[in-house]
């Protein structure tokens, strides 16, 4: 049943770059950052009430709820960084670099939750690691000056925190209610998201969001709610090596929709790059 979750996040982590890149074309990144946050957070505690688990809340013990913390604040790190990413570059790069998060939470689930590696599951990686290697080299024909690659630098970032929320997450809703340390999760990536935006003194532009983005921004948010739910109910159950590879093909909904809504082509490259990457990530799969 936990694969099954991990499928439905992925199909919807893939919908929610899709929708949030429509929603930033005009908007800024952490502005919108902040306004999706607030969707996804009433999405989650709508969810906590339906199965009934709010009343658990107080057993949650110091340790699982200092990683929850954690996790929430990497969350938010991957989010400002990845959708800043997201606004300047080619989403199908930006997404590419995003998902090399998978090499780095398999490693980490060696080394802090002791999940073995074994030689077809190394195999299986490497091919992950490649794949995004050729794709995202860009091509002659699209490069631009290096003063204009921030975006590389931030999709990198977010891959980085993306990997710490794994890790971080699995310890934390050990003994959790899923729906529960989601939303925990999500009240420390609200609380960071605003701040940011206040900080930056970015709050006039919260009222100036054109209506239609606004809407796709919302959107986005809805997506991200249901990814999260079945992502940490999938976490809940599986190995971490395995969830996380498997919410990684997302990439394909996202490749799908940017070609039908954004006209992005792959190149030969990049098509031999994503074969690598749904050959690795499902052979990590089957191996579960």
């Amino acid at each position: 049943m936990w694969l099954m979750f991990a499928a439905g996040s992925a199909f919807f982590a893939g919908v929610t770059s899709i929708l949030a890149k429509c929603g930033i074309r005009n908007t800024d990144s952490d502005v919108a950052t902040a306004i999706r946050t607030v969707i996804v957070l009433a999405f989650s505690w709508i969810m906590v009430f339906l199965v009934g688990s709010q009343g658990t809340i107080g057993e949650i013990g110091a340790k699982s709820m200092l990683f929850l913390i954690l996790s929430g604040l990497a969350t938010g790190a991957s989010w400002l960084c990845y959708f800043k990413a997201l606004q300047l570059g080619n989403i199908n790069q930006v997404v590419s670099i995003d998902k090399s998060s998978t090499v780095m939470t398999i490693l980490l689930a060696l080394i802090f939750l002791g999940e073995g590696i074994t030689p077809m599951k190394g195999v299986m990686a490497a091919l992950i690691a490649v794949g995004t290697l050729l794709m995202v080299e860009k091509r002659e024909a699209e490069k631009v000056p290096t003063a204009g690659k921030s975006w590389i630098f931030l999709a990198g970032l977010s891959a980085f925190f993306a990997s710490l929320t794994s890790i971080l997450g699995k310890v934390g809703i050990s003994g959790v209610e899923s729906n529960l340390g989601t939303a925990i999760r999500t009240i420390v990536v609200l609380m960071m998201a605003w701040l940011l935006v206040f900080v930056e003194e970015k709050g006039k532009e919260v009222f100036q969001v054109n209506r239609r983005e606004l809407w796709f921004i919302c959107l986005s948010g809805l997506a991200t709610g249901a990814s999260w739910l079945c992502y940490y109910r999938a976490l809940q159950d599986g190995p971490a090596s395995v969830v996380v590879p498997v919410d990684k093909l997302s990439i394909l909904v996202t490749i799908l929709f940017s070609r039908i809504m954004f006209h992005v082509k792959l190149s030969g490259r990049e098509a031999v790059g994503l074969g690598c990457m749904v050959l690795g990530t499902v052979g990590m799969a089957m191996m579960a």
